[in-house]
């Protein structure tokens, strides 16, 4: 049952609409600088994210693994990783530890020098589930190994889960679960696609983990997703549609969280400049994942493409913003629509 939902997800995310109604970056911008002062070949895109050297604050989100086809999409998106010094996510381990016969869909990431590995474990999967058992420090610690992680997310989809026929609906417990993973691992906490409100980065920041990837809304809906596997006359396909655009946008959820945790903007990234506009608010990194799916289904020259120009296109919003290295584009002038503005300060 895993493996099929994990295909169906890969499958619908390629030939559907599965994207939020507002890309929320839209309603971020950079000024422009006519008189820049740098010379564009001069520019430093190296940044360093939880410890690790990358060439640039790029991030490959997680995707997929535990089925076949996502041994050769991670295959793709990790010799892409390592030729370009940027990081990368798996998607979520719970095939790789039920099946030990998946776990190469995973594991192929160690046969490339990624900089830096991000493991994968779901929130709801460390408090029981009906007859379930919850994961524990030692499974995420298998998981960590299972890709030589530099750090693991442990992703928070209840959204996901409410509109998903299997889905595991129980949420009492996950903060001190992630608490006491944190205590013995390096570990993030990790959205899917509806953000984190004020409340939400308060309970985290007792836990001790040390950073955050938001995946915030105006990206790939999984509401969304789950309303294409649902079959006709089936409540949750409703829920699904309904709550389709639901969720905290990712530049909101950036405002609230960048001078509290190390954070990677996930959620709607599609470019070099909108990684700009993250990088521009603080983020340590930008975090891409639809966008380097169709590309990672056909080869890692075809990521390679999408990854050089999307640092052409970093290169070019440093250029004209008179940034001549990522800490300078952090001091970058930012401008946000009312309605970023409206949500920032009502959350604040």
């Amino acid at each position: 049952m895993i493996q099929e939902r994990k295909s169906d997800h890969v499958d619908i995310v390629l030939n559907n609409r599965v994207s939020a109604s507002e890309n929320w970056w839209d309603g971020v911008h950079l000024v422009h600088r006519a008189l820049p002062e740098i010379d564009m070949d001069e520019i430093d895109t190296s940044a360093t994210l939880y410890s690790a050297e990358l060439s640039m604050p790029l991030v490959i989100s997680a995707i997929t693994g535990g089925y076949p086809r996502g041994e050769e999409i991670n295959r793709n998106l990790a010799e892409a990783a390592a030729e370009f010094g940027i990081g990368m996510g798996v998607g979520s381990q719970r095939a790789g530890l039920e099946h030990p016969d998946l776990e190469s869909t995973y594991s192929v990431v160690k046969d490339f020098d990624v900089p830096l590995v991000i493991g994968n474990l779901g929130a709801p999967q460390l408090i029981p589930q009906g007859d379930k058992r919850a994961y524990g420090v030692d499974d995420a610690r298998k998981a960590m190994d299972m890709v030589d992680a530099d750090v693991l997310a442990i992703h928070l989809n209840f959204l996901q889960e409410a509109a998903q026929p299997e889905g595991d609906r129980k949420a009492r417990g996950c903060l001190d679960a992630i608490t006491e993973i944190a205590s013995e691992l390096k570990v993030i906490a990790k959205e899917t696609g509806a953000g984190l409100s004020g409340a939400d980065l308060d309970a985290l920041a007792g836990t001790g983990i040390v950073g955050l990837d938001i995946g915030g809304l105006g990206g790939t809906s999984f509401s969304a997703v789950e309303t294409y596997r649902v079959p006709d006359g089936n409540p949750l396909k409703r829920v699904g549609t309904t709550f389709w655009d639901w969720g905290v946008p990712t530049p909101v959820t950036l405002s609230l969280a960048a001078d509290r945790f190390d954070t990677i903007a996930t959620g709607g990234i599609r470019n070099g400049l909108d990684a700009a506009k993250a990088l521009a608010m603080g983020a340590g990194s930008a975090g891409m994942a639809a966008a380097l799916l169709r590309a990672a289904t056909e080869s890692a020259d075809a990521v390679k493409a999408e990854l050089e120009a999307i640092r052409a296109e970093l290169v070019t919003a440093m250029f004209l913003t008179g940034s001549p290295d990522i800490r300078s584009l952090r001091s970058a002038q930012v401008i946000l629509d009312a309605e970023i503005e409206r949500w920032t300060g009502a959350m604040r």
